[in-house]
């Protein structure tokens, strides 16, 4: 071979490598997600809830998504049967069930729970009188079709999809995200699932986020309290995989639907585009993009016999959560209205003119959407006398308002001096609340003091470096008064 032939074929190959090049990154930025996530379609089991429903509601604004949570304990490995307390054998019914509506304009998730104990009338095998059930019965005696019948009667809302998830789906969405942290203000433990967690945040893997969501003795709310607890796990979970990159890489995205798809049970008409697209649509949100509503209760142990406890709703409630739904209106009010009543919303203007540093630290802009740290009790209702005297006792007793706790009028005699470190004062029948002010002074101390009653005395030192942002561990959904209905934002429950 001669020396310019041999120079003609290298530049050809080298042109052959650049034009690959290029297309494989044409590919990549324009059409390679729906290259890796085009198959997953096949890889959902696809069953047909809504033949036969008869007369349905009237379609509404946005779409409305039925998700169902099933036991599946079965198709768990022994090993892990017995490491997560999943003994026993599985009950073919719903563990779980949520209302999701994705509004019209594609800005608001709401996430309604549905109690699975709910008192309903399902229809007789061969006609006849309807037979008092729990709602997770309709599961075992008429499928996905009845579960979306039911629902639709209970709460007038029709539902566009429905996504059927079983104990193992759950488990692989949470490991193929990397785990989902989650934030407690007290252990837990729960002797019937097994789950321990101490104070703080503990990111939690497959197994021991079911143990989490799926534990009911760690207080006295049983399956109500349970229901909360999968919320704020949800707002978590959407949390990381918005903020974890995995719905912009689409070969991670690939892998992570198909984890949770293996063992997925949806309608038919929920394609491959409808996933890609709500995959790009959740892509965009924040943690206030989704919004926490729970059915109201009337009577939480309503006893009927040869059924047992259910629960009954408080029908006019329900329907004004359920008519907002339908309207495609927001449940959460709007974040000014959620802050405390009379205290000036976070990184606004304190009296005085000083700005406020509350809930961001030394030397650091606040950001509202910043999640705050989960305290044991409501700051609105622990009571503080700042001790110190001057500008920094004004700032410290502003920064202290600007965060929820209710400051009131010190007595006449306080420090005009400074001294080296932040005291708490507190009375030894107000731990929890000493605990709670001073998870908003991090490096106080708490000192007991009898006979100081429900006041907390702050006296701040020159370790003062500003107030960190708080929040109850449970908190109360503010009512909109738009639509009447109380909920909560994703930002008000995830972990900082």
């Amino acid at each position: 071979m001669t020396a310019p032939v041999a120079r003609r074929r290298l530049r050809k190959r080298r042109v052959m490598r650049l034009a690959g090049a290029v297309s494989l990154a044409v590919l990549t930025t324009s059409g390679l997600s729906h290259i890796a996530v085009g198959g997953l379609g096949h890889a959902i089991t696809r069953v047909d809830p809504f033949t036969g429903l008869g007369r349905r509601p009237a379609v509404g604004a946005g779409q409305n998504f039925l998700l169902v949570g099933t036991d599946g304990r079965d198709r768990i490995g022994e090993r892990d049967r017995e490491r997560y307390r999943l003994g026993g054998e599985p009950c073919h019914c719903t563990d779980t069930m949520m209302l999701l509506h994705l509004s019209a304009d594609r800005s608001r998730l709401s996430v309604v729970g549905i109690p699975r104990d709910t008192y309903v009338e399902l229809p007789a095998p061969h006609g006849g009188r309807p037979r008092p059930a729990k709602l997770n019965a309709a599961y075992a005696v008429g499928g996905p079709g009845l579960t979306v019948r039911t629902v639709e009667r209970l709460t007038g809302v029709r539902v566009d999809h429905y996504l059927e998830l079983d104990f193992t789906s759950f488990m692989r969405t949470v490991d193929a995200v990397g785990g989902v942290p989650v934030c407690t203000a007290r252990p837990l433990h729960d002797p019937k699932s097994g789950l321990e967690l101490p104070a703080g945040t503990t990111v939690l893997d497959g197994g021991r986020a079911l143990q989490y969501v799926r534990s009911r003795y760690l207080d006295g709310s049983a399956d109500l309290g349970r229901m909360q607890r999968q919320q704020r796990f949800v707002a978590q979970l959407i949390h990381r995989a918005t903020g974890s990159g995995v719905l912009l890489n689409p070969v991670r995205l690939s892998t992570t639907i198909g984890s949770a798809l293996s063992s997925v049970r949806a309608d038919k008409g929920l394609t491959t585009t409808d996933l890609l697209d709500l995959a790009g649509t959740v892509r965009g949100f924040t943690p206030a993009s989704a919004e926490f509503a729970s059915v109201p209760v009337a009577e939480a142990d309503h006893q009927v016999p040869g059924v047992g406890s259910t629960v009954r709703w408080d029908r006019r409630r329900a329907e004004r959560l359920f008519a907002a739904v339908r309207r495609d209106e927001p449940l959460a009010a709007a974040r000014e209205e959620r802050e405390h009543d009379g205290a000036p919303g976070p990184g606004t203007r304190a009296p005085g003119g000083v700005r406020s540093a509350a809930a961001s630290g030394p030397g650091r802009p606040h950001d509202p959407a910043r999640p705050r740290v989960p305290v044991p009790v409501d700051p609105a209702t622990v009571t503080v006398q700042v001790m110190t005297d001057g500008p920094r006792g004004r700032l410290v007793a502003d920064e202290l308002r600007a965060t929820g706790f209710r400051v009131v009028s010190a007595p006449h005699r306080r420090l005009w001096w400074t001294p080296p470190h932040t005291v708490i004062d507190y009375d030894p029948g107000r731990i929890r609340s000493a605990r709670s002010l001073a998870a908003a002074l991090p490096g106080a101390e708490p000192r007991p003091q009898e006979g100081l009653g429900a006041v907390l005395r702050v006296t701040a030192g020159e370790d003062f470096a500003g107030v960190t942002p708080v929040r109850p561990d449970n908190p109360a959904p503010r009512v909109n008064p738009a639509t009447g209905v109380g909920a909560v934002t994703g930002d008000q429950v995830v972990c900082p």
